[in-house]
């Protein structure tokens, strides 16, 4: 017999993409009786609502939730199974292979796949490049492909309903990094998370390059509250983006020392020089793998400097606010940027 499944899909204002992204799912290869489906709506007020009422009138197992709260923990923890994001669809065999794969791996209590990205315009497809990239977001192996097997964290996660009895439900106090601090506990308390080439699903890149930095700052700015609640560092990855940045800082004052105080060593500045081109050669060597030789080569190395700066001057500014002032998180934090 086939697992029952609860899909949950947290939105708001996503009149463009839900019908696509509910379809999706109605239109896969598992048994229709063995899944429902869950959007917890944060009250939009365009036609997302209409939409997802008309599907509900044909198809018994779609449900309207009213997530009254406007935030994605919040909906996640009206009930969970399988994460789906608005702007997202599934492959025909997604659900199978997310049942499948729990099957065959008895020791993990989480699944999740690779994400293809789907572009809407040049401006998406040059962001979807650099965030598909090794270079621009580390080992995030479900945006990049490189990997199969045991990892940190998924997108879209397929979990066993004991895993929340074992550690949890996500956390509400978080607007970002929800799904990777759950993740973290996770494995913290001794399980497992597989990622499989076999599950696959699209995801629609939308946002301009300004979205794009407000989004990753506030990926650093909450990183730094999850460390503090956990007292401790969760990856080592989300140290490079800031560190990138301290070195920027470095520059500029060595810019500053050289042509006003002269205190800072030739030899240092020698190798802050070296630094930095060793970070322009492999950000343009990424570039080049994903553009070919072509003008968006200029613009994919942009988008990596605002990915590494954005998320680097969050993670500073959560620093000042959590650890040295000992705040809690600014409202302008909250807001959504997507």
């Amino acid at each position: 017999m086939k697992p029952t499944i609860a899909i949950i899909i947290p939105c708001r204002n996503e009149e463009g993409y839900i019908y696509n992204c509910i379809n999706s799912i109605l239109n896969s290869n598992y048994p229709k009786d063995k899944y429902d489906i869950y959007v917890c709506d944060g009250l939009s007020d365009d036609r997302t609502r209409t939409i997802i009422d008309e599907l509900s009138l044909n198809h018994k197992n779609v449900h309207l939730i009213d997530n009254i709260k406007r935030t994605t923990p919040y909906a996640l923890n009206l009930d969970i199974k399988i994460i789906l994001g608005a702007h997202a669809e599934i492959a025909h065999d997604f659900l199978e292979n997310n049942t499948l794969l729990l099957n065959e791996h008895l020791d993990a209590q989480c699944v999740g796949g690779i994400i293809d990205n789907v572009y809407e315009d040049r401006n998406s497809m040059i962001i979807g490049m650099a965030m598909s990239s090794s270079f621009g977001v580390g080992n995030a192996h479900f945006r990049t492909g490189n990997k199969e097997g045991y990892v940190d964290t998924v997108a879209f996660g397929a979990y066993r309903s004991g895993v929340f009895d074992k550690v949890g439900y996500f956390d509400e106090d978080l607007t970002r990094n929800q799904d990777d601090e759950f993740n973290y506990r996770l494995i913290k308390n001794g399980m497992k998370i597989y990622l499989s080439s076999k599950i696959k699903s699209k995801y629609f890149v939308r946002g301009t390059f300004t979205k794009l930095i407000k989004q990753y700052y506030q990926y650093g700015y909450w990183k730094v509250y999850v460390n503090k609640k956990h007292s401790t560092i969760t990856t080592i990855r989300q140290l490079i983006p800031f560190l990138f940045l301290s070195f920027v800082f470095l520059l500029a004052f060595q810019l500053i020392d050289c042509f006003f105080m002269g205190l800072i060593s030739p030899f240092i500045n020698t190798i802050s020089v070296i630094i930095l081109a060793l970070y322009f050669i492999l950000g343009f060597y990424f570039a080049f793998k994903k553009t070919g030789i072509n003008k968006d080569v200029f613009l994919v190395f942009y988008t990596f400097l605002l990915l590494h700066l954005g998320y680097g001057y969050g993670y500073f500014s959560g620093l000042i606010d959590f650890i040295i002032f000992n705040k809690t998180p600014k409202s302008s934090s909250t807001l959504l940027t997507r």
